[in-house]
């Protein structure tokens, strides 16, 4: 018996609705397996937004993240 068989021979066996429930599974399948991943470069993503961050800018929003960590530890002097 080949897997094709033994799928459709169990699947006469179950009730309409869960038949169904099938159906969709297999439609889901096909069509996640036709559609190929299409990733963009994350460096494009906001291009056309007119957004130009500076290294100098993220350098200071991580000092600023980062200047109160942790907080409550001996030697740290922020408040």
């Amino acid at each position: 018996m080949t897997i094709t068989q033994a799928v459709i021979d169990t699947l006469r066996g179950l009730p309409p609705e869960d038949q169904q429930k099938v159906l969709q599974l297999v439609e889901s399948l096909t069509h996640s397996k036709q559609l190929p991943a299409q990733r963009k470069n994350p460096r494009g993503l906001f291009a056309d937004r007119g957004v130009h961050i500076t290294a100098e800018e993220i350098d200071e929003a991580r000092r600023q993240a980062w200047s109160d960590f942790p907080r409550g530890f001996p030697g740290n002097t922020a408040p």
